[in-house]
C-alpha cells in the first residue's frame, strides 16, 4: 500500500476515534398499529414484571428449525408412501443420523439464511443432503464436485471458477449463491417447486419442454405423474422425505441438534494476500479446521482477489476481522516509514513449488480413521496423483495407522 507521510496521521486518528466513539442509538421503529382487545382489571396486588432471559443456544438452534419448518412449501410426510419409505431409511439408525446432522448443522444454518435471502423454498436448504450428505466431494476429472454435486458446465453458467489453485464448486459461501440464484429462477419461469428439483436434476431444458408436452402438473399426486427418470422421480422423494424428518424428528424417534450462535458460519471478506496458516492463527483455529471450512483452496495461500474470502464460524471470524483491522493501522505505519515492519498476518506469494520439491521432503502423514486420501492431499497441498506415486496406492483403500509419504 502506497501511502503518504502526510496522510499517515489523519488515517490513524480516524481509526482510534472510529474505535473510542461508541455507535448512535438508532432511532426506534414506529410500532405497527394493532386492534386493542378489551381492557382487562388489574390484579389487586400488581407485581413488577421481570425482563426476559436471553434465548440460550439450546432455543436459538431450535429456532432455526422452526424457522427452516415455516419455510417449507411442498409436501408433508403422508403425501406419497414412497417419503415415509426413504424418511424410514434415512434414519434406521437414529444415533448415525443424529451424528450425521450435526457435523452438518454448520452449513445446513448458512444455507437456510441464503435460501431466505433468495426466497427459496425451505426443502431446497436440505438439497445438499439429498446430494453429498454436505460433505465437500472433490471433482475428479468431469465427474460433479461439491456438497451442491455441481458438474463444470453449470459451474460456468454460475460464474464459479475452477482451476486447479480454486475449485468453486467447493466454495460453500459462493456456489450456495450461486444455486440458490439459478433455484430461485427455475420457480420464477415453472411457478411449481416440485419442477424446480426436477429441472435442478435433469437440467432446465428438458423440465420446459415436458411443460409444453404435458402442461403443468397438477397438485395432486405430490410427486408428478410425469415421464421422467427414476432417478429424477426419486430425487424429488428423497428431498421431501429429509423434510419430512425434519418436519417431525420425533416421529422417527431422532432429535435435531442444536448449534450457539457463535458457531454459525459466516463469510470474512480478505482485504490483502496471506496464508491460511496465518489467517487460521489470527482467527483463533487451527489450520486444518479452516481448510475443511474451505477446501476450494488447493493451496495454503489466500489470494485477496481470488476468491476473497474465507468461511469460519462467528466468533473466528470476529478476532480475524480485528487483527486484519489492527494490520491496517500498522500497514500505513509501514508504508510511511521504512523502518516499520509489514505486519505479520500480510503475506507475500510463495515461489511456485513442484510437489517433489525441498518443503515437502522426508515429511509423512499416519492416516486417521476416516480420513480419504483427497482429504490428505489438500491438506498438505499436493496432488491426489503424486501422493499415489509416492505410496503405491493406485486402487488401494487407505487404513488408519497407515505411513504415507508426502515426500521423495
Amino acid at each position: 500500500m502506497n501511502y503518504t507521510r502526510r496522510l499517515l496521521p489523519v488515517a490513524l486518528a480516524s481509526l482510534l476515534a472510529a474505535c473510542a466513539t461508541p455507535p448512535a442509538n438508532k432511532p426506534a421503529a414506529p410500532a405497527p398499529a394493532t386492534i386493542s382487545p378489551a381492557p382487562i382489571p388489574p390484579p389487586a396486588s400488581p407485581t413488577p414484571q421481570a425482563s426476559p432471559s436471553p434465548a440460550t443456544p439450546e432455543e436459538n438452534a431450535a429456532n432455526v428449525w422452526d424457522k427452516l419448518r415455516g419455510s417449507f412449501a411442498m409436501a408433508d410426510c403422508d403425501a406419497d408412501p414412497q417419503i415415509m419409505v426413504w424418511a424410514h431409511r434415512y434414519t434406521q439408525s437414529p444415533q448415525r443420523f443424529e451424528q450425521q446432522m450435526a457435523e452438518a448443522l454448520p452449513k445446513v444454518v448458512y444455507v437456510q439464511q441464503a435460501a431466505e435471502k433468495y426466497g427459496v423454498a425451505g426443502e431446497f436448504v436440505l438439497l445438499p443432503w439429498v446430494e453429498s450428505q454436505y460433505r465437500p466431494v472433490p471433482g475428479h476429472r468431469n465427474l460433479p464436485a461439491g456438497m451442491w454435486q455441481l458438474v463444470q458446465s453449470t459451474a460456468r453458467v454460475m460464474g464459479l471458477h475452477v482451476s486447479h489453485a480454486y475449485d468453486g464448486r467447493l466454495d460453500t459461501s459462493a456456489a450456495t449463491d450461486g444455486v440458490m440464484q439459478m433455484l430461485r429462477d427455475y420457480y420464477d419461469e415453472l411457478h411449481d417447486w416440485r419442477l424446480v428439483d426436477y429441472a435442478f436434476n435433469r437440467g432446465e431444458n428438458g423440465v420446459q419442454r415436458m411443460v409444453q408436452q404435458h402442461g403443468a402438473p397438477p397438485d395432486e399426486p405430490a410427486i408428478p405423474k410425469w415421464p421422467v427418470p427414476k432417478v429424477t422421480r426419486e430425487h424429488l422423494t428423497k428431498l421431501l422425505a429429509i423434510s419430512c424428518v425434519v418436519r417431525d424428528p420425533s416421529r422417527f424417534h431422532v432429535e435435531l441438534p442444536t448449534l450457539p450462535a457463535d458457531q454459525h458460519l459466516e463469510t470474512v471478506q480478505i482485504q490483502h494476500d496471506m496464508t491460511l496458516t496465518a489467517a487460521a492463527d489470527h482467527a483463533g483455529m487451527e489450520t486444518d479446521d479452516l481448510k475443511r471450512l474451505n477446501p476450494a483452496l488447493q493451496s495454503n495461500f489466500l489470494n485477496a482477489d481470488a476468491p476473497g474470502h474465507l468461511l469460519m464460524p462467528h466468533h473466528n471470524a470476529e478476532l480475524l476481522r480485528n487483527a486484519m483491522q489492527i494490520a491496517n493501522a500498522q500497514g500505513m505505519m509501514a508504508s510511511a516509514s521504512p523502518n516499520t515492519p509489514m505486519p505479520a498476518i500480510y503475506a507475500d506469494k510463495p515461489e511456485q513449488t513442484t510437489d517433489d520439491e525441498a518443503p515437502r521432503q522426508g515429511r509423512t502423514h499416519v492416516v486417521k480413521s476416516g480420513e480419504s486420501l483427497w482429504q490428505i492431499a489438500h491438506n498438505y497441498s499436493i496432488s491426489v496423483h503424486t501422493l499415489e506415486q509416492l505410496n503405491h496406492l493406485h486402487g488401494k483403500t487407505l487404513k488408519p495407522g497407515q505411513v504415507l509419504q508426502l515426500g521423495r
